[in-house]
């Protein structure tokens, strides 16, 4: 199971104004979302779903990109393509 977690940037701020849409004022609150980055370095007690959820990749993803690895044993210092 692959679960997604959208977090809202802002803390609820009104962004004020007559007729604001949902998305525009969501615009307003915060910065506009990064990419993740290209690779990630697995660490210590690194699993593929704590680095999904750090990176926002789904595990999926990093599995498609990253055939070789085995979810089940992770190497710590090893490489992941994320992107």
């Amino acid at each position: 199971m692959i679960v997604v977690i959208a977090a809202t940037l802002g803390g609820g701020e009104d962004g004020g104004g007559s007729g604001s849409s949902a998305p525009a004022s969501k615009a307003r609150q915060g910065k506009p979302e990064t990419p993740p980055p290209k690779t990630y370095v697995v660490q210590n007690g690194d699993t593929l779903t704590s680095i999904a959820r750090e990176t926002g990749v789904s595990v999926a993803e990093i599995l498609q990109l990253n055939p070789g690895v085995d979810p089940q044993i992770l190497i710590s210092g090893e490489k992941l393509k994320l992107r």
